[in-house]
């Protein structure tokens, strides 16, 4: 059966109006535009016609094949937060911050973004998942912040990495999942993490492996030979690096093999490894040949870089700016076991061969090579010794007159000798210089450290310092203090009368009184919500204590 075409023409059943709906369309659309008087028919004609055409335009799309229903994802063993704290999330991950009052002034307000990070650490620590209605959600954040990726993904856990393969804009989460909370075999289970080691996605493979190695180092490595010669030279250097976890002197046949790997980036890094192994041959290799260069009262670089040095890991041809043979030096010193340094300088401690004074100008390149040995072997005595007194100058350290490397060489102490430290540093030297060592600090920070901030930040208001300049150290405070120390701040949230006086008296911006009144009131608001996350976060107390508390 036709349908007649009030515009003047006719139009077939449903294949000629599909062949033919384009062109109707357009004869419509002149028809408009010249006028019906000189195309025929009426205005009341054209415009059915056109109601006509738009709702099969609309509606005549043909279905397309019902594609296949995916898997339901996974089950999360894990329970979800507390009804408060869900609440919580979906109002951080809306990303309401506080309103801009011009000027670049933050306001009052807690900046919930910043919020956001803390709060999936905490709910990580309780071992809960995200609420269902909020995967989405976090997978977005995820995506627009990196350094929310580890716990948002873990997070999310299974059923995140089920929602990635649906949706190309969360791929991310497969190439960076370190497991997602479930999906993996049992690290027991032989057969089944043989078929994900030869057949899963690279990520997939990575969690596989890191898992493996927790349960059974030996049996990482093992799993990894399995394939090593055929992978990629990334993929190789990638499954290296994870050895860093856990790794022990059952690695150093596997890392010894690595040495002659066909892959530059990958010979570095086993050789890297193995040094961070003292009994390690290789340790033992470079040891031998630092102590010939070095020793008390001489030191001579190596003439040549040899092939067994390149075969451990030197690298041959130095930066711009450096001589060759301080720079071999230096990578010997820094690959040698510190242990082997004592009886070389007849018995001295770590802190007493530091203080000897270095001969031929060497004393910069030996000492920045010794702080990069400490960090490496994770020696905290030998970084003690490095940091010197934190009430020294900031450059008067031995081989330390970067701050970044202090901040490398705190992270060996144990956490309250670390904070100690950090306290005694901004006692002394107040907060300008203190911004990357407080933040390896463990938070919040609390006691000691917790007091010196705060006081430094007072002193600092009292001296009319500039707020704006503190604005890092106030930003790194709302995150990292004790939420306890909001009592503390409370009367540093008012601005005096006399700051208020003189600057109603002018027609002008707010002064610096009255920014660090705003700064203050915002960090007092940002702890007492930290505290009411976390509060929120804490297990109903009648629920009894499971695996993940």
């Amino acid at each position: 059966m036709n349908d007649i075409d009030q515009a003047g023409g006719t139009t077939t059943a449903d294949g000629d109006a599909e062949r033919h709906g384009e062109r109707d369309w357009e004869d419509l659309v002149a028809t408009a535009l010249l006028g019906t008087e000189r195309r025929g028919g009426s205005p009341q004609a054209l415009l059915g016609a056109a109601a006509l055409r738009t709702v099969r335009r609309r509606a005549g799309l043909r279905p397309a094949e019902a594609a296949h229903r995916p898997r339901p994802a996974p089950r999360d063993p894990r329970p979800a937060p507390p009804r408060a704290a869900r609440r919580r999330l979906a109002q951080l991950l809306a990303g309401r911050t506080a309103a801009n009052n011009g000027g670049g002034r933050r306001g009052a307000a807690p900046d919930l973004t910043e919020l956001l990070p803390q709060w999936l650490a905490a709910a990580g620590r309780h071992g809960y998942r995200a609420p269902e209605a909020l995967v989405p959600a976090l997978l977005d954040a995820a995506r627009a912040r990196t350094d929310l990726r580890p716990q948002a993904l873990a997070l999310a856990g299974a059923r995140g990495l089920w929602l990635a393969r649906m949706n190309p804009d969360w791929r991310f989460a497969l190439r960076g999942a370190a497991g997602g909370g479930g999906g993996l075999p049992d690290p027991a289970d032989g057969p089944a993490v043989e078929r994900l080691w030869e057949e899963g996605l690279f990520a997939e493979r990575v969690a596989l492996l890191g898992i493996v190695r927790a349960h059974d180092a030996g049996a990482a490595t093992r799993l990894l030979t399995t394939t090593w010669p055929t992978e990629r030279a990334e993929d190789r250097l990638m499954f290296l690096d994870s050895l860093r976890t856990g790794l022990s002197p059952a690695d150093e046949p596997f890392l010894e093999a690595a040495l002659a790997d066909r892959s530059r980036n990958v010979r570095a890094t086993a050789a890297e490894l193995l040094s961070a192994l003292p009994g390690s041959a290789l340790a033992g290799r470079m040891a031998r040949r630092a102590l010939a260069c070095v020793g008390p009262g001489a030191v001579e670089p190596p003439a040549e870089c040899d092939a067994g040095m390149l075969r451990d890991g030197v690298v041959k041809r130095p930066p711009a700016g450096r001589g060759e043979r301080a720079w071999w030096l230096g990578q010997l010193v820094e690959a040698a076991p510190l242990s082997c340094w004592p009886e070389r300088f007849g018995g001295l401690d770590p802190a007493g061969i530091v203080a000897l004074p270095v001969p031929g100008g060497w004393a910069e390149e030996l000492h920045a090579a010794w702080c990069r040995a400490a960090v490496r072997q994770r020696d905290p005595q030998w970084s003690k010794a490095l940091l010197g007194p934190a009430s020294a100058p900031p450059a008067a350290g031995p081989g330390t007159a970067s701050l970044a490397e202090r901040a490398k060489l705190l992270e060996t102490l144990p956490e309250g000798e670390r904070a100690d430290w950090v306290a005694e540093f901004v006692r002394a030297h107040g907060l300008s210089e203190a911004f990357q060592l407080l933040g390896v600090c463990r938070v919040p920070w609390a006691g000691a450290l917790g007091r010196a901030v705060v006081e430094a930040l007072d002193a600092a208001r009292e001296a009319g310092s500039y707020p704006w300049s503190f604005s890092g150290v106030m930003g790194l405070a709302e995150r990292c203090l004790d939420p306890a120390e909001a009592s503390r701040l409370e009367a540093l949230t008012t601005l005096g009368e006399d700051h208020q006086d003189t600057e109603a008296s002018q027609d002008t911006s707010p002064g610096a009184a009255a920014y660090w009144s705003e700064a203050f009131q915002r960090l007092v608001a940002t702890l007492r919500l930290r505290a009411a996350m976390l509060a929120e976060l804490a297990p109903p107390p009648d629920v009894p204590p499971g695996p993940w508390s």
